[in-house]
C-alpha cells in the first residue's frame, strides 16, 4: 500500500505538470526556453558548477510558475466575485515568477554572454566594444525604478498605466544609452525619435497621459546617464 501510495504522488504530481502545460501559455515557454538553454549549455560545455546553476535557475522559474498556477486555482474556487485580497494574491505570485524569471536572465547572462561573444567575434565585433554590461544595469534599474515608483503611487501596472509609462522609460533609457555609447548626435536623435513615437503610441492607446510618458522619459534618462557616469566615463 505504501508503494502504491508513493506512486499515485507521483502521478498526482505529473498530472499537475501537465495541467499546467495544456492550460497556461507562460509555462510552455518557460519549459520551451529551458530546453533551449539547456541544449546551449551542451553545445558551448559549460562547467559542472556553471551547469548545476542554469539547471537550478531553469527548476527556480518552473516552480514558481507551477506555484502561480496553483494559487490562480485555489483563488478562483475560494471567491466567485471580485475580492482585492484575492487579486493580492494572484499579483504577488505573479511577482514570484517575474523575480525568477529575471534571475535566470542574469544567471544566463553571466553563463552564455563570453561564449556567445567569442562564437560570434566576426558579427559582434563592435557590440563586443561596446559597454553591453552597462547597458543592461541602466535597463534593469530603469525598471526598477518605474516598478517601485508605481508601487508607491499605487496606480497602474507595469505594462500600462500609472506613473510613469513604463514603455516610455525603457525606451528613454535605450536611446540614452545609444547616445553615450555612440557619442554622435545623429543616432541620438534617432533614438530620440523612436522614444517619442513610442510615448506617442501610449499616449494615443490612452494607457497614459502626456504628463504619465514625460516622466517616463525623465526617469529613463536620469538613471540611465547616472549609470553611464558611474561605470562607463
Amino acid at each position: 500500500m505504501r508503494s502504491r501510495s508513493l506512486l499515485f504522488s507521483f502521478n498526482y504530481a505529473i498530472e499537475g505538470i501537465v495541467y499546467a502545460l495544456r492550460t497556461q501559455r507562460n509555462m510552455r515557454l518557460h519549459l520551451a526556453a529551458g530546453g533551449v538553454v539547456l541544449a546551449a549549455s551542451l553545445f558551448f560545455r559549460v562547467g559542472r558548477i556553471e551547469f548545476l546553476a542554469v539547471c537550478f535557475a531553469i527548476a527556480f522559474v518552473l516552480v514558481t510558475e507551477l506555484a502561480n498556477t496553483a494559487i490562480e486555482a485555489a483563488v478562483d474556487v475560494a471567491t466567485q466575485s471580485f475580492d482585492p485580497l484575492a487579486k493580492v494574491a494572484k499579483d504577488v505570485a505573479a511577482g514570484a515568477v517575474f523575480v525568477a524569471a529575471v534571475n535566470a536572465l542574469i544567471v544566463g547572462y553571466v553563463v552564455f554572454f563570453a561564449r556567445l561573444t567569442g562564437a560570434t567575434d566576426t558579427l559582434i565585433a563592435r557590440v563586443r566594444e561596446a559597454p553591453a554590461h552597462v547597458t543592461v544595469i541602466a535597463l534593469v534599474l530603469t525598471a526598477f525604478a518605474v516598478l517601485a515608483t508605481k508601487a508607491l503611487t499605487h496606480e497602474g501596472t507595469f505594462l500600462r498605466g500609472g506613473w510613469p509609462s513604463g514603455h516610455t522609460a525603457l525606451a528613454a533609457s535605450a536611446a540614452t544609452a545609444i547616445a553615450h555609447i555612440t557619442a554622435s548626435a545623429e543616432a541620438a536623435v534617432l533614438a530620440g525619435l523612436v522614444t517619442a513615437l513610442v510615448a506617442q503610441s501610449r499616449v494615443e492607446g490612452e494607457a497614459h497621459t502626456v504628463p504619465q510618458v514625460l516622466l517616463g522619459i525623465v526617469v529613463g534618462f536620469a538613471v540611465t546617464t547616472l549609470v553611464f557616469q558611474v561605470f562607463f566615463f
